[in-house]
């Protein structure tokens, strides 16, 4: 059994005894003092240097701010328990005891806090666990105070079960999740962090900042999990039974998903489709908004987004209209009428596309004579448009309108077929004649 350490009883005891104004307790006063003043301090000078936009600390987040004072604390409070040691050799220095476990839980609980918060990218659920965990940090460290936490630590390591030649108890269990819990997230926010430094590197094609980034997590997760399973207490060569399992397992039911991941790294690698590509896939089209280790996230122009599965860009074929050049060539159609002048006709075409920034002016739009109709001429515009990603609809709309202005005050006739509707009498029919083709049934009588 442990002993029990009831930091708080012996404090309150230590003071009955011999009073608060003997020169180590008052020493020991001056430094806990001391060391909040230096840490608000420090959190005031500070804090406007790290929220700069120009300044260097400012990729490690808002969070960080809240490690200032309780970081800064404890480091004066550490170097006051040495400094205090070297007067007083032989006193206990209950107080800064005390001091050091309840800055310690506030450094706990700033640093899971800020972990959290950047690798979950401030998910609201962070925010209404936050309390809840500050809450459990701190009934772990006022049961430490009073001296609770080694028997209860006792009495969970009591309840335990053999598996094989290993003794696993409740408390091995627990100490196992927070081990790993703490390692990948550890593992989790270093890969953040060098996400964060890669997609600023403006010198690396986007594609291989992406593939370095997915690179580094799943190293950084392999390196966690052998960090963290000694601490468990298990030994990493049963990750070689693990494998064979792993290999089995994608053998028969996880190929497909193996298939997906093992796309995606050689998509970065040959850089075949890039973030902001406009590509069609089947039937789908749209902007790739995102690349992951297993599908991308297709735009759509009309704002709905498709995950396509890695293996698909690999075994089909994808039409990247961005691959070597954004630009994409379209054409409108248009009809006029055979009296028309058909060079005026030709120079008002390419009048519609210009001042218009999405249509690229080198080369020139250039209008096309298609074909004659049965009652009219059949012309277009061809041209290239410099955003395809944005759609063509409007683009279209304004040229189209364009096109019909400039027509209409030059006196260009659009065509439009017409219908006439003949009603038959008997004095229309010729005799002997009972064709009726081209005219319109009377409606019978009532």
């Amino acid at each position: 059994m442990t002993r029990r350490e009831n930091l708080v009883a012996e404090l309150i005891g230590d003071i009955n005894e011999h009073g608060w104004l003997r020169s180590d307790m008052v020493s020991q006063a001056g430094v806990v003092l001391l060391a909040i003043i230096i840490g608000v301090i420090a959190y005031y000078l500070l804090k406007p240097r790290i929220t700069r936009d120009n300044s260097r600390w400012q990729w490690f987040g808002q969070g960080a701010i809240r490690l200032i004072f309780p970081l800064v604390a404890l480091t004066v409070t550490k170097l006051g328990t040495v400094l205090v040691g070297l007067f007083y050799p032989d006193a206990p220095l209950r107080l800064i005891g005390v001091a050091d476990v309840l800055l310690l839980a506030m450094v706990n609980i700033s640093v899971l806090a800020y972990l959290l918060r950047h690798v979950f990218n401030e998910a609201p659920w962070v925010g209404r666990w936050e309390r809840r965990i500050a809450a459990l940090i701190w009934l772990a460290y006022a049961l430490h105070v009073v001296g609770i936490l080694p028997e209860i630590a006792d009495a969970l390591d009591d309840i335990s079960f053999h598996l094989g030649h290993q003794r696993i108890s409740v408390l091995t269990i627990l100490q196992g999740l927070a081990s790993v819990g703490a390692t990948l997230l550890i593992a989790m926010w270093l890969s953040r962090l060098a996400e964060r430094w890669l997609m600023r590197a403006e010198m690396l094609d986007t594609s291989l900042r992406v593939m370095l980034t997915k690179v580094i997590q799943s190293l950084l997760v392999v390196v966690a999990i052998l960090v963290a399973l000694p601490l468990v207490g298990i030994d990493p060569t049963v990750l070689s039974v693990f494998g064979g399992a792993l290999g089995v397992g994608l053998g028969l039911g996880l190929q497909k998903i193996a298939s997906n991941y093992v796309s995606g790294f050689i998509i970065l690698l040959d850089r075949s489709v890039r973030l902001g590509d406009l590509v069609q896939i089947g039937d789908r089209q749209g902007v790739i908004s995102r690349l992951t280790s297993r599908y991308i996230v297709l735009k759509s122009l009309d704002g709905t987004e498709s995950l396509v599965p890695n293996d698909t860009l690999v075994t089909s074929t994808v039409v990247n209209q961005s691959y070597t050049d954004r630009k994409v060539w379209t054409k409108l159609p248009f009809t006029v009428g055979y009296e028309s002048d058909l060079d005026q006709v030709m120079q008002l075409l390419v009048q519609a596309t210009e001042g218009i920034d999405r249509v690229v002016q080198d080369p020139k739009p250039f209008p096309y004579l298609d074909g004659f109709g049965d009652s009219s001429v059949n012309v277009s515009v061809g041209f290239w448009i410099k955003d395809p990603e944005n759609g063509q609809g409007s683009l279209k709309s304004e040229i189209n309108l364009k096109v019909w202005r400039l027509f209409k005050e030059h006196g260009i006739n659009i065509p439009f077929n017409r219908l006439d509707v003949v009603h038959f009498t008997p004095s229309n029919k010729q005799a002997g004649d009972g064709n009726l083709t081209g005219y319109a049934s009377p409606k019978p009588a009532d």
